[in-house]
């Protein structure tokens, strides 16, 4: 683990920290070799950033003060800025989740997440992720996401590493998705 591991709710003054960190990891910026390694899709503005810190809903992991790794972790109203939540929202009717009723009042859009490559296979996804649970599982108790197919490294992450489900999949752009959720009163083991 980092010796000098801080997890924090993002301030305004993290911004420029966490636009650098998503500028080195948005799919748009990578080759398809660097791709093969995880990437981030949705390209975050500064205006869009400022509104989810304003809700509490990002969450940053530093090392020595420098940010290492961040997820997002917002209401559907928040997100329904983007197309592709708009439409994943419209499946929520045929979901199924253990005994949850699947709605945008009572789920949120968990993601993206994007950890510096240098820290991944460390350990840090656990206890960043437990970091964000315990501050959102007040408000909301069901995690839902969507992970590109071919996001590999993302997908194995979320599935073996924090024991997500993948309950559905869908295509979008001419991308294909998988649909995942996680209970968030269950603390990652």
């Amino acid at each position: 683990m980092i010796e000098n591991l801080q997890l924090e709710v993002a301030k305004l003054s993290d911004i420029d920290g966490i636009l650098a960190l998503q500028q080195r990891y948005l799919v748009s910026n990578l080759s398809e070799e660097e791709k093969a390694s995880g990437f981030v899709t949705t390209p975050f503005s500064i205006p869009q950033l400022t509104e989810v810190i304003g809700q509490e809903g990002l969450f940053l992991a530093k090392d020595n003060n420098k940010i290492i790794a961040y997820i997002f972790a917002g209401g559907w109203d928040f997100f329904n800025q983007w197309p592709i939540f708009n439409y994943m929202t419209t499946l929520f009717p045929d979901l199924i989740f253990l005994n949850f009723d699947i709605n945008t009042i009572t789920s949120f859009q968990y993601g993206p997440i994007c950890i510096d490559k240098a820290y991944r296979g460390k350990g840090l996804i656990k206890p960043l992720f437990e970091f964000m649970r315990i501050h959102i599982v007040k408000r909301y108790p069901l995690a839902l996401t969507f992970i590109n197919k071919t996001n590999i490294p993302s997908t194995k992450a979320h599935t073996e590493k924090l024991k997500w489900t993948i309950i559905a999949d869908f295509q979008f752009n001419n991308n294909n998705y998988f649909i995942l959720a996680y209970d968030m009163n269950q603390p990652v083991s």
